[in-house]
């Protein structure tokens, strides 16, 4: 009898192991991540038939991020590899596809290769990396942006090398605070300028200069004249930047201011009929966050006016119909992305042509209004659609406002693999703001049961959390973790007033906004209040060790490239302009500064908190991560520095990691550090 009841009871737990391994076996995992398409960039040609777009692959073996281009008709067929490369441009005549790639000597060059060939020809040799391609009108030539060194010398020479000597690389100079980094946190040591190279190979030439950076070239219809948008002189007190748009005349090389205004004016886009110029601008207030107006002007500057004055969101990616009379754009809105048009009058309101709880990013159009972009949802990664921009007839492309999948790169990878449903909430904070968030639950989930939360906190602090597929968030959900993500005032998405309103007053009221958003998930009734768990990168990483030190009810918590000294941040930084925050700089206004940083409430911290930061880090750098890891070790607080290796800024971001090993050590050290201190 005592064996049967023995083998009964063997067989059971076996039953319940191979249930539980078979449940865990269908979820997400760290691995997969490896095998994860990125789709990036989707470019439709001009007469609408086939896109062209970047897939962005982890390479396993060397550690970096390949990237390749694809091409599928917009009817969904002949979906096929084009070449290895990336910033696919297509040529006016929709022959010909220029794009960036690694050639000779070394670095990234310019390429072009025909569409109804193999071959692919090499049309620079470059020593810095290209980016920006426009292709003139007629199809003959290619403009570019590229860094121009720039170098602050001082008379000093050194004696002669003895023969077979080896000396040390001659020391960096830096004399200008524009030594910076772009937004992903890459140094740059010179200025952005523009160039252009004749498309069948050549000499490039420069055809700007000065210390400002001309970015993003576009032709006008005539071939005549290129406009773009330049970052200009600072202020009076030297630090806060502005930009305007200009226009350069390729035969007189003269250029001509087209705007000119008491902040920023850029992304300017003619239109087909080269008579105006669509752009965005606002004035500067001295806030740290400002909606950002679309405006229209003539060719030669006169006429502006605003298209979206009664518009309290910021448009981005400005297309234009092929008859001049629209322009297309998309806004963030309460955590999507839609595509609107707006017409020339302006006292119109804009049109919202796309509908949907997504995440849509349109990035060019053909002649026929037919659009190409990437989407993505909740449980759907980024993968490129097409749809028609408003034309009343139907196509392939699929009818107005109804955007159509043309890839499905990862279906395959989550293919019988239980994803963690996403809900949405809304609550009200303090201030009568409403704040808005979505909670991700583990796959399999049970309401009576409890689980551990992690709240996961975005950067910025001005951007917006969406509705698109997170990787990392669905990751910790299949480790059992429920996830609340939220944007708590100062995020973007939700007008002027909202995302203003940490200006002067950050870290501040968007500490109870989380909370209350922790609060609000808790009276669902399947959260474990002892497992609460907190976390974010940048901005993220501000709050977070804003947090332990004004609450010790999270269990654990780890702050990701965080600012925790807003006194020497202002001097070790790449990014200067957040001194505006507090209205003056530190050494005039200590008070303020030394107030509203993290570290200044180390003495309260109880909460055991890792730090992670990568060591090239110039936005927010390594020594402010060794501030606060100093204090937690002198106060005896558990804590832990992660030192992530050749990594930048962009660490848990996708596209801004150099390698895709680090993407995983983040994920997977922030867990580890949670599960140490879970309680069972």
């Amino acid at each position: 009898m005592r064996s049967n009841r023995l083998l009964t009871f063997a067989l059971a737990m076996f039953a319940i192991t191979h249930v539980a391994q078979a449940q865990t076996a269908n979820r997400l995992n760290a691995e997969q991540f490896l095998d994860f398409v990125f789709v990036q960039n989707p470019q439709i040609s001009p007469d609408g038939k086939q896109v062209v777009y970047t897939r962005r692959t982890p390479d396993k073996i060397n550690d970096r991020y390949d990237n390749e281009l694809w091409m599928v008709g917009t009817d969904g067929t002949r979906h096929r590899f084009f070449a290895k490369g990336s910033s696919a441009q297509w040529s006016p005549d929709g022959r010909a596809v220029a794009y960036i790639g690694t050639g000779q000597p070394a670095g990234s060059q310019i390429f072009v290769k025909y569409v109804d060939t193999a071959e692919e020809t090499q049309i620079t040799r470059l020593e810095r990396a290209p980016s920006n391609l426009a292709w003139s009108p007629d199809g003959k030539s290619i403009a570019f942006n590229m860094i121009v060194p720039t170098e602050d010398k001082l008379n000093v020479k050194l004696p002669a090398k003895p023969a077979g000597a080896k000396w040390i690389e001659p020391p960096r100079v830096v004399g200008r605070l524009d030594y910076r980094a772009d937004g992903a946190g890459y140094r740059q040591d010179g200025f952005m300028h523009i160039f252009t190279v004749a498309s069948d190979g050549g000499t490039a030439r420069q055809l700007t200069n000065g210390d400002y950076h001309h970015q993003s070239p576009e032709w006008m219809p005539d071939g005549r004249a290129l406009v773009f948008s330049a970052v200009r002189k600072p202020d009076a007190e030297g630090l806060r930047e502005a930009s305007e748009i200009y226009k350069l005349d390729l035969a007189a090389q003269n250029i001509v201011a087209l705007t000119e205004r008491n902040g920023v004016d850029q992304n300017p886009t003619v239109s087909p009929d080269g008579k105006l110029i669509a752009y965005t601008g606002y004035d500067s207030t001295g806030n740290t966050y400002t909606v950002a107006k679309l405006y229209v002007m003539n060719a030669d500057g006169t006429g502006k006016r605003t298209l979206t004055e009664k518009l309290d969101r910021a448009p981005s990616g400005l297309l234009w119909s092929n008859d001049s009379s629209n322009v297309f754009f998309t806004t963030e809105d309460k955590g999507n992305n839609n595509l609107h048009s707006v017409t020339l009058k302006g006292d119109v309101a804009p049109k919202q042509i796309t509908t949907g709880n997504h995440q849509l990013f349109t990035t060019s159009i053909s002649r026929d209004g037919f659009v190409a972009g990437t989407m993505t949802g909740a449980q759907q990664p980024n993968d490129v659609v097409v749809f028609n921009s408003g034309a009343p007839r139907k196509s392939s492309v699929g009818d107005a406002a109804s955007p159509r999948r043309l890839t499905q790169v990862n279906d395959d990878l989550l293919m019988n693999r239980k994803l963690g449903a996403v809900e949405e909430i809304n609550y009200p904070s303090v201030g009568n703001m409403n704040v808005q968030g979505w909670i991700v639950k583990p796959p399999d989930f049970d309401p009576t049961k409890k689980y551990p939360l992690m709240l996961y906190i975005h950067g910025g602090p001005h951007a917006m959390y969406g509705v698109g597929f997170n990787y990392e968030f669905q990751l910790h959900a299949a480790a059992g973790y429920v996830v609340l993500y939220t944007n708590p005032r100062g995020s973007t998405g939700y007008g002027q007033a909202f995302g203003n309103a940490i200006n002067n007053a950050y870290p501040g009221e968007d500490y109870d906004d989380l909370m209350r958003g922790v609060d609000e998930v808790i009276k669902r009734g399947y959260i474990d209040e002892r497992n609460l768990f907190v976390c974010g990168g940048s901005g993220g990483g501000v709050l977070t060790t804003w947090i332990v030190g004004h609450t010790d009810r999270f269990a654990a918590a780890v702050a990701m490239k965080p600012v925790v000294n807003w006194y020497s941040f202002v001097g070790t930084t790449d990014s200067f302009d957040w001194y505006y925050n507090f209205k003056s700089l530190p050494w005039t206004n200590p008070e303020e500064h030394i107030r509203r940083s993290p570290i200044t409430y180390v003495g309260n911290v109880k909460t055991p908190t890792m730090l992670m930061t990568g060591d090239l880090d110039l936005r927010t750098p390594l020594e402010q991560t060794e501030q606060y890891y100093r204090a937690l070790k002198l106060r005896k607080v558990p804590t832990m520095m992660v030192r992530l290796s050749d990594e930048y800024h962009g660490i848990n971001a996708d596209f801004g990691l150099r390698h895709p090993s680090n993407r995983l050590q983040q994920m997977l050290y922030l867990r580890s550090w949670f599960d140490k201190y879970r309680k069972p």
